[in-house]
Formats: structure tokens, C-alpha cells, sequence
């Protein structure tokens, strides 16, 4: 079962009253490899959560809107901007219904554990509002973590699979969709990936 607004809100409070994170400061390090060589323009985080990848993106010059469904979250992100002088706006929203209203050059998305109903709908409406010439960058845990990986959700319905990610990227040119294998201090995870191009 996935965790609602509520308990997201609850987890990340928690962590802000402990003057810590849920998740590093630092930018998920796929992202930063998929996507730091892009010429910046306007992107999408997409279950930004505290927005750790919205403030990376922001820093090197991209005009970044941050979507979650958690507000407590994206306040802790909003802080951290206004203290680094960045300027993002931040959008509590469900990722499943939230549509940009101008099409992006780029949308990232890590970690959004949903179904995969859910997933599709998230993802697919994203797709529809990648600019021409924009990208798709996405990770996330691999259903085949639950046996052969480490961390992650235990929950196999809101893991990924490359097929999934495959279909839902089939209106675009995929430049790559795969299992990732991440080095974690406790073993290996697997994630799945993709990489896709509106042409």
C-alpha cells in the first residue's frame, strides 16, 4: 500500500523538527549524469518531494517547477531556495492529475513508487507536455529489487519494470530504458531507468 499526503507530510515535518531530511541535500546522482550536460530551460520535478533535484536543476540555470502531493515537503525545498537565492515555484499537486500548463524541455522523475495504473497515468501526462526536442528523464526501484537488490520498497505493485517504461515512452524516441544497478553502503539496488526524447 502506498503512503498518502498525510503520511508523507508527517515524515518529512518529522525530519525538519530533527533538523535533518528525509532524503541527501544532494542531487539523485542518475540524474545529475542523465541530464547536468543539457542546455537548461523549463523543467518539471515530478514528486519533487523536498526537492533536492528541483534546487540542483534551479542552480544550473533551469526554470524548474516542483510538483508533490506533500506540502510539508515542498516547504522544506521552498526554504532551502530561498537560502540559496533560487527562484522555483513549488506545486502541491497529485502526480497522477497534475498537468504543466506550458509544454517543459525537460522532466524528471525519481522515485515515484506507484502503482502501475497510477505510474501510467503520471508519466503519460507528462509525455504530453514535453516540448518538441524536450526529455524524459525517469528512475526508479526495479521490481527485480524485491529479490535480487537491496532497500527500496517491499511492495512489488508500485515497483517498475522496463516494459512499463517502454510502453509509456512509445510516442517518443527512448535513447535508453534498462535496469540500473546502484552501489549502496548496503549492497546493490536495482532500479529501472529511461531516457526519452520528444523528436
Amino acid at each position: 500500500m502506498t503512503m498518502g499526503p498525510t503520511g508523507w507530510d508527517d515524515r518529512y515535518a518529522e525530519a525538519a523538527a530533527g533538523k535533518s531530511s528525509v532524503w541527501s541535500l544532494e542531487s539523485n546522482a542518475w540524474v545529475a549524469a542523465t541530464v547536468g550536460g543539457l542546455d537548461p530551460g523549463s523543467a518539471v520535478d515530478l514528486g519533487a518531494g523536498e526537492g533536492r533535484n528541483a534546487l540542483w536543476l534551479a542552480s544550473l540555470g533551469w526554470e524548474v517547477t516542483a510538483v508533490d502531493f506533500s506540502a510539508v515537503g515542498l516547504e522544506t525545498g521552498a526554504s532551502r531556495a530561498e537560502s540559496l537565492g533560487l527562484d522555483i515555484e513549488w506545486i502541491t499537486a497529485d502526480a497522477t492529475d497534475w498537468v504543466s500548463p506550458t509544454e517543459v524541455d525537460l522532466v524528471v522523475v525519481a522515485y515515484l513508487q506507484l502503482p502501475a495504473d497510477d505510474l501510467a497515468l503520471a508519466l503519460g501526462n507528462a509525455v504530453g507536455y514535453l516540448a518538441p526536442g524536450g526529455t524524459l528523464a525517469v528512475i526508479g526501484h526495479d521490481l527485480d529489487n524485491l529479490t535480487r537488490g537491496v532497500g527500496g520498497p517491499q511492495d512489488a505493485a508500485v515497483l517498475y519494470t522496463v516494459d512499463a517504461l517502454l510502453e509509456i515512452a512509445r510516442d517518443l524516441d527512448v535513447i535508453e530504458c534498462r535496469q540500473f544497478e546502484r552501489l549502496t553502503p548496503k549492497g546493490t539496488a536495482i532500479d529501472a531507468i529511461l531516457v526519452a526524447r520528444n523528436d
